[in-house]
Order: C-alpha cells, then structure tokens, then sequence
C-alpha cells in the first residue's frame, strides 16, 4: 500500500524543519568570529565556502517543498507540472518534492 497524502505532507514538513534547523546552525557558524591568525583564518573561510554551499543546497530544498507544499493544498501534488500524468509512487518515495512525472523530467 502507499503512503497517503498526509503521510507525505508530514515527510515534506519534517524534512523543511530539519533543513531550516540546519540553516540556522551554519548562519549561526558562519557569523562566528573569526581567528585572528592568518592561517586559521584561511582554514576556516575554506570551510565557510563549504558551508556557504550547504546553506544554498539547503534553501533550495526549502523551495522546492514550499512548492511541493502548495501543490499539496492545491489538490495538484503527484500529477506532473508539465504533463499532468500522475507522478509514480516509486519516484515519489524518492523525490517526494519533485514536480515532474520520470519522463519529463529526462526530458528537461
């Protein structure tokens, strides 16, 4: 049996949470002060680009359940953005925040 329509809204809701809850903790990193001795300070901005990549990989998740999200409310979550067939359960169970039926989105 599938998993229903809630238990895939509170799957896309718990994963936000946990992707802001990390957000929060590489802002509250990256706005740590920094070392004064010039190879620490080198040391550490390499790991603030790695963070700051993080953040952005994270934020754009963010997005793409919000937009999941609003799929849901709006009663078009599992059909395809671009063709309106029904996204697989498979690929849901995957990428439960994608838009696009398997073929479409080869096709992007």
């Amino acid at each position: 049996m599938g998993k229903t329509l809630a238990d895939r809204k509170g799957e896309l809701q718990s994963r936000r949470a946990a992707l802001a809850d990390r957000m929060s903790a590489i802002e509250s990193e990256l706005d740590s002060p920094q070392n004064r001795d010039w190879e620490e300070r080198a040391t550490e901005r390499e790991g603030d680009e790695v963070l700051e990549s993080m953040g952005q990989s994270a934020l754009s998740e963010i997005r793409m359940i919000d937009a999941a999200l609003t799929r849901i409310a709006s009663g078009q979550y599992g059909q395809c953005a671009r063709c309106g067939a029904a996204i697989s359960e498979e690929r849901l169970d995957v990428l439960p925040f994608t838009p696009f039926c398997r073929d479409c989105a080869a096709g992007a």
